[in-house]
């Protein structure tokens, strides 16, 4: 497409079973009641000058430039603020609108900068095509006399600038801050004449103030007041490609905004319907790691990790990865190879990988990053619901009345939903939070959580089952649902386990440690208080009980009839871009694509027919399990693409171990991981930038990611994937990825009706789309659940194994930031470092005191697995006894001192408890200097001088 603005409405759009038909210069057209006439004016092809006024915030009515007339009306009454009527007749342009609005322009104008030439806004400006628009011609007040011409730009934002002489006071920026982002840091200071946008308190810039560098104020501004750096540096977009967003799993929708081949930036796509037009720091900005100097473009291979790298040529890698893959096979069997998807590429991309590993590698040794993040998901809501995924859709959040958020943290992992989610606070939804940390959603401008429980680490289970014990002791269960939509004698067994007076929450307390008092107000709360909506986190699914939590959660919404509408559910906000999608398409080893069992023979034989190859009906290794055979020496050589385990997994040192027994490691990457440190063959990556396919979101929606540059290393991901299969023999020839789509179609109920073709048409598709869900499923389990009759599980609490002790007597928990991204591979590699530079130690005042630390000082964290330090950052916002830190940052390696401790289903790693210690340091560990120092030496790379 060419760089057309997305059209503004001016005012947002209103939705209304009733509708008013008016006369807006001799054109009729038909509105939902409540609709403004600026927009009603708009959605008939007309266009009213406005300045204050963009559709993404509610009217303001402040500029005066909207200004219309209106039979049997007196006076000029703003367009924005004016509601149309029925039978209204309204005038847009007459001689007294003309001379009102001219006037009011050549005010704007005489205390503007008259630098339109070589402003770096010109011919992207509204104040400019505003001013041409009412036929300014010249500026009868001239440009003497006092102005705001000579105020200094804060460029303390790493990503844009902030000019107030070229500020008109519209309030456009401070509006989408609060209505928008939620975050109230801009506010205008002062009146009249000397009103000036202000970020943050007196003696604050855009960097030091609460301002979270979402890029909605610089998106409303219209002028070039706020305005990127990239535009300021690169000139003006020229064309424009709307893609999907390769972050978190929200899924928001761009215009990758484009000047020749250079991304100038990412603009969040107003008809994205997971974002609706908003974005956060990471989507928004921190894609300059495309291009980062780190970045390898070219194949490498060497015979051993202790050899420097070799770049050769693409045929020379994959003759080489062949040959080395062929030879362990022969030697030691298929079920010796395997394979990791992964959660950052595409649909397409993953599932060409599970499919390599199945039919060209010969075994079922598939998995994926969800194995450590989101794989109790799958197993409990398949338990108790019939699908391994979400119920609902973004929107529906909308429709709560109470929020439970449990094991999250919104604001940091999902922004952009957590903007939303925080709109319907503010109108009056009431939130509870569990969580052992006070995140900012438990208190924040205009937000207060009813209710914060701050569990004790690892003791999810308890405080949902003593929940769900207050709900059916007092006769709160929503019995009519139950009877009609669940097995009412598997109810009526859970109901006898959870009634058991061992169950209370005055028993638990002492389990817990929340009050009872408080968990009893918030079960009543969840029950009673309308539209229940339940959205959760690695927090829930990252322990040793992580499935029997994701049950209990589902028992929880089950037994109060929160299924099956808008405005109730189970939700689990996923992590990344695509882990959702790379559980659909089949990368589990037990699974094929659309959640199938690879025992089941029927299931197998669709496979079979369409590969050409016969499949081992034997489920395949899980990580831990390949990582476990290779130490052992069964399991020799692995594919991995997109994914770093050796700073994502638990126990580093174990990991380490199973990586350097084996004899062929490949990693396919954009640069060289940690893990690549023990690679023998590099293969480089291809960015979301450069490469066509899809991506799945956490609410089910499959989206198109469209190529808006040239790959820089030659290939698409799926590309290099094909070319590996077909250096193995396989006979490969997909020409585009949209060919996959119709594969994973053929062969997957769920995606039967997704096509690239029908994606173009309508934007986007929630799966199943099928024959029974055409048009898709917004909602799930609307006239009763995929499985039949919901399943009650018991869920009976089981301590961890982790116990803290005299040695190890704190209890640690991780989590992210948001300025930073997983392992860090993509935002540590941008400016947003300028917010997060290394991971932090999170400690208790009374924990810190007793230990001699102070704010900023080094300490050592040691459990049982191994040793890390850190700085410390001294905070209420965790309870005493409980340290928290993030693992965005190689240097400091979190996962260390992370056990083997996981999930009795699932083995997804328990990263949310590890007893630890922590004592002063004086610095880095010597383990640390000792991993640096052989991390540097196994990045080297030979060149042509001294091959």
């Amino acid at each position: 497409m060419g760089y057309e603005p997305q059209a503004d409405f001016g005012t947002p759009e209103v939705r209304s079973d009733t509708t008013v038909t008016l006369t807006i210069d001799g054109r009729q057209v038909t509105v939902p009641a409540g609709t403004s006439v600026m927009r009603a004016a708009a959605e008939c092809g007309g266009s009213i000058p406005k300045l204050c006024a963009t559709d993404n915030v509610a009217a303001f009515g402040s500029c005066r430039m909207c200004l219309v007339e209106i039979d049997g009306r007196r006076g000029t009454p703003a367009s924005c603020t004016t509601p149309a009527e029925a039978n209204m007749v309204v005038h847009t342009q007459t001689p007294r609108l003309d001379k009102l609005r001219r006037g009011v322009m050549e005010l704007y104008i005489s205390d503007h900068p008259l630098d339109c030439l070589t402003c770096s806004a010109s011919g992207d400006c509204e104040l400019q095509d505003t001013a041409a628009q009412v036929g300014l011609r010249d500026v009868r007040y001239g440009y003497d006399g006092a102005n705001h011409l000579g105020l200094a730009p804060d460029t303390s934002n790493p990503y844009f600038d902030f000019d107030p002489s070229k500020c008109i006071a519209c309030s456009r920026c401070v509006r989408a801050c609060d209505e928008v982002q939620g975050t109230l840091a801009l506010t205008i200071d002062g009146r009249g004449f000397a009103s000036k946008v202000s970020a943050g308190q007196t003696g604050d810039n855009f960097l030091s103030s609460e301002c979270v560098s979402c890029g909605a104020c610089v998106q409303a501004c219209p002028t070039a007041t706020l305005q990127e750096k990239a535009v300021k540096e690169i000139g003006k977009p020229e064309r424009a490609v709307i893609t999907t967003c390769a972050y978190c799993g929200v899924g928001c929708t761009f215009r990758a905004e484009m000047r020749g081949e250079q991304l100038v930036r990412m603009v969040p796509w107003k008809d994205g319907k997971a974002n609706r037009g908003h974005s956060c720091v990471k989507g928004r900005f921190a894609w300059g790691y495309a291009n980062h100097q780190d970045r390898i473009t070219k194949p490498m291979i060497r015979d051993s990790i202790d050899e420097p790298w070799r770049e050769v040529s693409w045929e020379q890698a994959l003759s080489f990865t062949a040959a080395r893959l062929n030879a362990i096979k022969a030697q030691y069997g298929a079920r010796a190879l395997g394979g990791i998807t992964s959660s950052r590429c595409t649909n397409e991309e993953t599932f060409l990988v599970q499919k390599l590993v199945r039919s060209g590698f010969g075994s079922n040794n598939v998995d994926t990053c969800a194995r450590v993040c989101h794989s109790p998901t799958g197993y409990g809501l398949s338990k108790t619901f019939g699908t391994s995924a979400g119920t609902q859709d973004f929107d529906s959040v909308m429709d709560a009345d109470v929020i439970l958020v449990i094991g999250a943290n919104p604001t940091d992992g999902h922004p952009v939903f957590a903007s939303r989610m925080k709109r319907r606070l503010r109108q009056g939804a009431k939130l509870i939070v569990i969580d052992p940390r006070r995140i900012d959603l438990v208190r924040s401008p205009h937000i207060e959580a009813a209710h914060h429980l701050p569990l004790q680490p690892g003791t999810n289970v308890a405080v949902l089952t003593a929940m769900a014990h207050v709900i059916v002791t007092e006769g709160l269960a929503a019995e009519d649902f139950i009877r009609e939509r669940c097995d009412w004698d598997e109810y009526q067994d859970w109901a006898r386990f959870v009634s058991d007076q061992r169950h209370s929450p005055e028993v638990l307390e002492a389990v817990t440690r929340v009050p009872a008092h408080d968990l009893r107000e918030a079960a009543r709360l969840y029950a009673t208080g309308g539209n229940g909506a339940i959205y959760y986190g690695l927090g829930v699914t990252e322990h040793s009980q992580g499935s029997s939590t994701v049950m209990a959660i589902a028992n929880l919404a089950m037994v109060t009839g929160n299924v099956g509408r808008r405005g109730v559910g189970v939700n689990p906000l996923r992590g990344q871009n695509n882990v959702q999608g790379a559980c659909d398409m089949g990368s589990f080893p037990h699974e094929l694509s659309g959640y199938r069992h690879i025992s089941d023979a029927a299931t197998r034989s669709l496979f079979e027919a369409e590969w050409g190859t016969p499949l081992d009906a034997e489920p395949g290794l899980r990580i831990p399990n390949m990582l476990d055979a290779a130490v052992d020496g069964t399991f020799r050589a692995i594919y991995i693409q997109g994914e770093d385990i050796l700073q994502s997994d638990p126990n580093t040192h174990h990991v380490a171990a199973g990586l350097k027994a084996m004899d062929c490691v490949i990693v396919h990457d954009l640069f060289l991981n940690e893990t690549a440190n023990y690679a023998h063959v590099f293969l480089p990556g291809s960015t979301f930038l450069e490469k066509d396919g899809t991506f799945t979101n956490a609410e089910r929606r499959i989206q198109l990611v469209r190529k808006v540059m040239e790959p820089a290393n030659g290939f698409g991901d799926w590309e290099v994937t094909q070319e590996l299969a077909r250096a193995l023999g396989l006979d490969w020839n997909y020409s585009h990825p949209s060919e996959i789509m119709d594969e994973i179609a053929r062969l997957t109920p769920t995606f039967a009706g997704v096509s690239f073709a029908r994606l173009e048409a309508e934007g986007s598709l929630q799966w199943p789309v099928n024959e029974a869900h055409p048009d898709g499923s917004p909602i799930m389990h609307v006239d009763g659940f995929v499985r039949g009759k919901g399943k009650f599980m018991v869920t009976d609490y089981v301590p961890t194994d982790e116990k803290t002790g005299p040695r190890f007597p704190l209890l640690l928990t991780t989590g992210r930031i948001l300025s930073q991204y997983n392992v860090g591979a993509q935002t540590r590699r941008t400016a947003n470092t300028v917010w997060h530079a290394e991971d932090l130690l999170e400690m208790h005042p009374t924990d810190a005191e007793n230990r001699g630390l102070n704010d900023g000082d080094w300490a050592r964290l040691t459990s049982r697995t191994g040793e890390t330090t850190l700085r410390v950052t001294v905070t209420d916002r965790v309870a005493p006894g409980v340290v928290y830190t993030t693992f965005h940052h190689p240097a400091t390696q979190a996962n260390v001192v992370t056990t083997e401790f996981s999930d009795w289903a699932t083995n997804c790693p328990e990263y949310k408890v590890t007893a630890v210690q922590v004592m002063p340091s004086n610095g880095p560990s010597e383990w640390q200097e000792s991993y640096a120092s052989w991390s540097e030496q196994s990045r080297r790379i030979a060149t042509e001088a001294t091959e």
